[in-house]
């Protein structure tokens, strides 16, 4: 025990290296303008990472306000969004299949069956649904739509959490949640194209209903939002979308470091603790909405 928990700790000690020297390194360089109009940036990646990687949110549940704050329009907001996630959702997909690949209790257990059809079948329905968000126009009242839904479906999963009889993980899904996973995809797609955040959210709320084990649930969450915002990436820079670049300069490299921490965030609480955690989060962001 204490020699795992020893190589626990170990592992955080380049990423903390990475921190104090991306410190110094800003500090250094503040009076730059570049750095002294965009470097604040950094912190926004970082903190928007970490969420959104421990939890399987998404990133633009922290971005798209902040970017509205500041005065982006809408197209600007979601197109950095994106470019912003595809830097940390892929540092945090990266880091959650190598530790469901190397975790051997879990695969004993037999939670970790569910990770791959949950993500290729939701996958197969967020695809087509992010080309046809693309195509649909925006509702002007979907934001707030959807922050009525996190408040929802948040306090479903806060309240299901003080169950007297603990959850028992699921291990496989039935061919009749394969093709709702399908459904779900393509709905979360179109919303993900407009808001630049959806599909992971539902992803995890819908695994976490099912009783999949929570790590499960935000480890398919954070992977489909990896893939679904390279797509939407690929998208923008075909059709010039407006992609803030300084501020993807400074708050992309910043979320690599919160999506590979954000692992080590989740798996240290215990699956009833990371359920309350997510639940509280979209409850949050829902009130924030």
């Amino acid at each position: 025990m204490a020699t795992s928990r020893t190589l626990q700790y170990r592992s955080l000690y380049w990423p903390s290296a990475i921190v104090l020297g991306a410190a110094a390194l800003l500090y250094s360089a503040a009076r730059l303008p570049l750095v002294a109009d965009y470097g604040h940036f950094s912190l926004l990646g970082l903190l928007g990472a970490l969420v959104a990687n421990s939890t399987g949110a998404g990133g633009g549940v922290v971005f798209i306000p902040a970017f509205h704050q500041l005065g982006l329009d809408a197209d600007a907001a979601v197109a950095t969004s994106f470019a912003i996630q595809s830097f940390g959702m892929t540092a945090g997909a990266v880091a959650w299949w190598r530790y469901a690949r190397r975790d051997r209790l879990g695969a004993h257990e037999g939670i970790w069956r569910p990770l791959l059809p949950s993500v290729g079948y939701t996958l197969a329905g967020t695809l087509p649904g992010l080309l046809l968000g693309r195509i649909l126009p925006s509702p002007s009242e979907l934001h707030a739509l959807f922050a009525l839904f996190s408040v929802m479906l948040g306090s479903v999963i806060l309240l299901m959490s003080f169950r007297a009889i603990p959850d028992q993980p699921r291990q496989r899904l039935t061919p009749r949640w394969n093709m709702a996973l399908i459904m779900l995809g393509l709905v979360g797609g179109v919303i993900t194209a407009w808001l630049s955040v959806g599909i992971g959210e539902l992803l995890v709320i819908v695994l976490m209903l099912l009783r999949c084990h929570s790590a499960t649930a935000v480890a398919a969450g954070v992977i489909v939002s990896a893939l679904t915002v390279w797509v939407a990436m690929i998208l923008n820079l075909t059709q010039g979308a407006p992609i803030q670049w300084p501020i993807v300069l400074f708050a992309g490299p910043a979320a690599v470091l919160g999506g590979l921490l954000a692992r080590h965030l989740a798996t240290v609480m215990s699956p009833l603790q990371l359920k309350r955690f997510f639940a509280c989060w979209i409850l949050f962001v829902g009130l924030l909405g």
